[in-house]
């Protein structure tokens, strides 16, 4: 890719910047509307080579030679290269013959011999000539991209081939072809539809620049299972250059035959190919275009192989008889002459034919210039008439002559004009070359010498058109549907019979004339003078993207010394001069448009800064007040341990800013979501006092400029299940709070904490494995990492000693509670409150404002492994320090996985009991009791723990709510379960042997050991659950009937 003096171009004004919309695409445009500054022009040359290599072989070999050497042209052959100099090194530099190729006799004399010669061996390099050393080439400047279009790689006639590629067949000639490329070009396309190959390679400066590959193959052939095959039919791929310019190559392999019914599929398999093409969408700065684009949105196009259009009208054989007389040499009439050098100035002159005068024409002259620079407009002298090139077309005997008679013929032309295919602006340059198809293999110019003697025609060709073009065409439609619609409405109104009577001159309508004499009638595209140095001028196209792109054909010729097959190669080469983006640059004006739009986006909209009070940062090095980017680290946190911070934020803009805090994205399916342990509320600042004691104002808050407000962030771990996993390591403290700011930018504060690792959430098997002494804090310090505690570890006791350490002061506690009362009036035991202290809805304390600090100081004993009694004040009542010293004891239940009565052992008690939460008598309680301790004799370090805990219950319900003797026997005889409600209890005395029984009594110490079986019931058993209301309820009877039993005392 080359760059040349040129401006970049664009076709329309830059785009406004308009901050207020700015988003993902105001920011494409605002940098597209600076796209001068990042584009800049550049050059490069395409060379498109089309070949039906008929399924020969060793046509591989001659790959090289002619599309990257350009190697295997016949000059002699060629009416333009016939007029140009062709040097050694392939550079077409002026008029005249090669002065290293032979002279125009011999050549096409051996032309003539060689329609005699064998078909060489696949071995040997078919490039006509005596050895291929000497022949003509047609080289240029680098070529930028190298398009290669093969047809019938593959045998057709071969069934299977219809439905299956040949990836050997791909390598073959990616490798042939990669060996002649100069070093360090890059393959862009490879894609084969059957027969079909089309090949793109790109230099290593173009290669670099080109993005949006996308390839689409598209089958014409026989209709099948599958649709239709693809033995006929088109690849299709669109490339995006420079970021700017759309190119788009098609190869295509049209219906063959000559018969009306073949030229009418051809058109078919052109409109379909039109139709089912379609392009991945355009992805330009990460956005990505709504939808695909299809052929015509881009802005060049090439349209390439065997389109197989014919020629109509004339026999074969007398085509072919015409075209021997030039092959042969028949009609050469500078055989008496030859090229001749006048001067040392490079004046070079062919004498073409003798004129009637008997003097000699001069056929060429010299490239340089025919007047003295140095003379002044007095001296400067005319150049004689005879010295100009005549045109070919003109003489009768001359290639192009003949060539111009057959092209009225073709069909590729006639359906353009009747619209049937390619009459979209498709168009061809001139073409001054023999008929492509077809010749007998291993010949120059023999043209088919088989039975079917089929007529030469110009079935390879290569098309192109530009955006340009098809806008005009398009324009061109809308005007003849606006004159036919204007024609209908003067119709409808008998306008056009007020012509009658006019003279017929005003009545012709040239367009109308099908006569030869009338050159209106006849299609344009093809028509243009190659003798029209205008003609030659590039074009300027308005690409899809508004830059002013220029192409121009600089050769269009065939290979006619290539004869390993039946068609001759053809090639083609454009110049295109377009506007490419520079990445640098580009990137620079980003970052440009990015900073300027932020900057004035950020001066109208909100903006608050955060600041994190204290010293609570991630950053403890950092001694400057931190900003809530740098987050806020809790440390340590443990179980039901509350910790808190605060931020100050201020309106720092120059509007009025909104904010509140928002829930973050949701997670992954898969991932599990534990409860949210950050709390948050917005509060008035109001200097140092307290922030945790002022009254919330609400969600979302609403700040003018400068003034301030403080959040207050409470961090409280209270879910067992997220217990568990922070145990376990397999969840982190690690958070990330959202301030969302109304039409400002969000503000994102991260959160961290340390765990304390917890005897809470661990099961009976783990802690049994804690040593004594320090407790689970002394055994995590010790194995220096947190996590579960492996059942390796040493057993050190029979029953976790936190429950034992827990029953324990429940019991000791109790028994103080039943001593106060009796020693103190207002020490007042609730006793008329079932399942007392161990009912939550029975507590007295829990809204105490010390109520959380002494439950988190209960806590942090036990995992260290401390008395419980020492660590609550002795000025504490007792009655208090009860109850929270047993909502401990039931947290710990509730948070051990396994329970005590585990998942087996529920389903063995259930299974030898199913009735266990019924009515019973004193003894089937006796005999469940032994039953269920059978069951947990199997498993002794949960039998213990169960021991423990029920010998505890029954010494509290022997203090709290007590019986005398006479009561504990009738009570004995009570079912479990049984008896009034204390709702409908009454009060009556009754004489039994002697002693007073007090019903009230019984019916209080049933109630409370009902109540108190509820809840440790579902404390300790693990049960599988059931969503049904009816089944929960009876597997809850069923735990309560399991404690309650052993709360029964037996009789005196």
């Amino acid at each position: 890719m080359s760059s040349i003096n040129r401006d970049p171009s664009v076709a329309s004004d830059p785009e406004p910047i308009n901050a207020a919309a700015s988003n993902h695409y105001s920011l494409s445009r605002a940098v597209a509307a600076r796209k001068s500054e990042y584009v800049k022009p550049h050059r490069i040359r395409i060379k498109v080579g089309s070949w039906n290599v008929a399924g020969c072989p060793g046509t591989d070999k001659d790959l090289a030679s002619w599309f990257v050497d350009g190697k295997g042209v016949e000059p002699q052959l060629d009416s333009k290269l016939a007029r140009m100099k062709l040097s050694e090194d392939g550079k077409v530099t002026g008029g005249g013959h090669n002065e290293n190729s032979e002279s125009r006799t011999d050549a096409e004399s051996r032309a003539g011999e060689t329609t005699q010669e064998r078909p060489r061996s696949t071995n040997e390099s078919t490039q006509g000539g005596k050895d291929g050393a000497n022949a003509p080439s047609l080289n240029d400047d680098k070529i930028g991209l190298y398009v290669l279009g093969l047809q019938e790689i593959v045998n057709l006639n071969i069934v299977t081939q219809t439905f299956y590629s040949d990836p050997a067949a791909i390598a073959k000639w990616q490798d042939a072809l990669e060996a002649a490329l100069p070093k360090d070009y890059t393959l862009v396309v490879s894609e084969q539809l059957v027969g079909l190959l089309i090949l793109i390679y790109a230099s290593p400066e173009i290669a670099e620049t080109i993005s949006n590959e996308s390839t689409v193959s598209v089958g014409t052939g026989i209709w099948g299972i599958s649709g239709y095959w693809g033995n006929k039919g088109a690849v299709t791929s669109r490339i995006l250059l420079g970021e700017t310019t759309r190119l788009v190559f098609t190869n295509s392999h049209l219906a063959s035959g000559h018969d009306q019914a073949s030229l009418e599929r051809r058109c078919w398999d052109y409109n379909r190919v039109i139709t089912q093409t379609r392009f991945a969408p355009i992805n330009l700065g990460g956005v990505l275009e709504d939808e695909g684009e299809k052929i015509g949105d881009e802005d060049f196009a090439f349209w390439f192989g065997d389109l197989n259009f014919r020629l109509d009208g004339l026999p074969g054989e007398d085509i072919r008889r015409l075209l021997m007389l030039h092959t042969r040499g028949e009609y050469d009439i500078s055989k008496k002459h030859t090229g001749e050098i006048l001067s040392d100035d490079g004046v070079i002159v062919l004498r073409n034919n003798d004129d009637d005068d008997g003097s000699n024409t001069p056929g060429m002259i010299s490239r340089e210039a025919s007047f003295d620079k140095d003379s002044s407009d007095d001296n400067v002298e005319l150049p004689d008439p005879d010295d100009f090139v005549p045109d070919p077309s003109d003489d009768p005997a001359s290639l192009q002559a003949t060539l111009d008679s057959l092209l009225p013929h073709d069909q590729l032309k006639r359906m353009i004009r009747e619209r049937k295919a390619f009459h979209e602006g498709w168009r061809e340059g001139h073409i001054t070359f023999l008929p492509t198809y077809k010749y007998d293999v291993g010949t120059v110019g023999l043209f088919d010498s088989s039975e079917k003697q089929r007529a030469p025609s110009w079935c390879d060709r290569i098309l192109y058109r530009t955006r340009k073009d098809v806008s005009q065409y398009e324009k061109k439609c809308e005007d003849e549907a606006e004159a036919k619609k204007k024609d209908e409405e003067m119709k409808n109104r008998g306008i056009d019979q007020a012509a009658d009577d006019e003279s017929v001159l005003f009545d012709y309508n040239p367009a109308t004339d099908p006569s030869d004499e009338n050159p209106a009638y006849e299609d344009t595209a093809y028509e243009y003078d190659e003798y029209d140095e205008a003609g030659d001028a590039p074009e300027e196209v308005i690409t899809k993207e508004g830059y002013v792109d220029k192409i121009s054909l600089d050769t269009y010729t065939s290979h006619q010394r290539i004869m390993s097959s039946d068609h001759k190669p053809l090639v083609a080469i454009f110049t295109l001069e377009y506007d490419a983006v520079v990445p640098e640059l580009k990137a620079k004006v980003h970052a440009e448009v990015a900073r300027e739009l932020d900057r004035a986006e950020n001066e109208g909209r909100p903006g608050i800064t955060v600041v994190v009070d204290g010293q609570d940062t991630l950053d403890k090095e950092d001694q400057h007040i931190a900003d809530g980017s740098e987050g806020i680290d809790f440390g340590e946190l443990g179980y039901l341990r509350k910790e808190t911070r605060s931020l100050t934020i201020a309106n720092t803009g120059r509007v009025p800013a909104e904010f509140c805090f928002v829930e973050k994205p949701g997670i992954l399916d898969d991932a599990i979501k534990y409860p949210d342990w950050l709390e948050f509320k917005f509060v008035r600042s109001q200097g140092n006092h307290d922030a945790e004691t002022r009254d919330a104002l609400g969600g979302t808050i609403s700040l003018e400029p400068g003034e301030t407000v403080n959040a207050v962030i409470h961090a409280y771990i209270y879910d067992l299940a997220h217990v568990r996993a922070l145990n376990e390591e397999t969840a982190q403290l690690e958070d990330v709070l959202i301030l969302r700011v109304t039409d400002g930018r969000d503000h994102f504060i991260p959160i961290r904490a340390t765990w304390i690792p917890s005897c809470f959430g661990r099961s009976l098997e783990e802690l049994i494995r804690v040593p004594r002494g320090g407790g689970i804090r002394a055994l995590v310090e010790k194995r220096q990492k947190g996590g579960s505690i492996p059942y390796t570890l040493e057993v050190h006791k029979s029953s976790p000693s936190e429950l034992f350490t827990l029953t324990e002061a429940v019991q000791t506690l109790a028994e103080r509670v039943a001593a106060d009362e009796n020693m103190l009036e207002e020490a007042k035991v609730p006793h008329d409150q079932p399942g007392w202290p161990f009912n939550r809805d029975t507590w007295q304390a829990v809204n105490a404002d010390d109520h959380d600090e002494l439950r988190a100081a209960i806590i942090t004993a036990l995992e260290e492994d401390k008395p419980v009694l020492d660590i609550v004040k002795a000025d504490v009542p007792t009655l208090k320090r009860l109850e929270i010293v047993s909502e401990v004891l039931l947290l710990f239940l509730r948070s051990m996985p396994d329970g005590i009565i585990t998942t087996p052992l529920w389903a063995k008690i259930e299974q030898t009991l199913p009735n266990i939460g019924g009515g019973k008598t004193a003894a089937d309680a006796e005999q469940a009791k032994a039953a269920i301790l059978d069951i947990l004799s199997t498993a002794p370090y949960y039998n213990i723990s169960f021991v423990f805990l029920m010998s505890m219950l029954t010494r509290v319900a022997n203090e709290l709510v007590s019986l005398n003797k006479e009561e504990l026997e009738v009570l004995s005889t009570r079912k479990p379960g049984s008896g009034p409600s204390l709702g409908k209890r009454s009060l009556s005395f009754r004489r039994n042997q002697g002693a007073t029984i007090n019903e009230v009594a019984i019916q209080r110490r049933l109630a409370w050991e009902r109540k108190t079986a509820e809840i440790f019931g579902v404390a300790i058993c693990r049960a599988p659950t059931s969503s049904n209301p009816r089944e929960k309820r009876a597997i809850e009877d069923k735990m309560r009937g399991i404690v309650e039993v052993f709360l029964r005392p037996e009789a005196p």
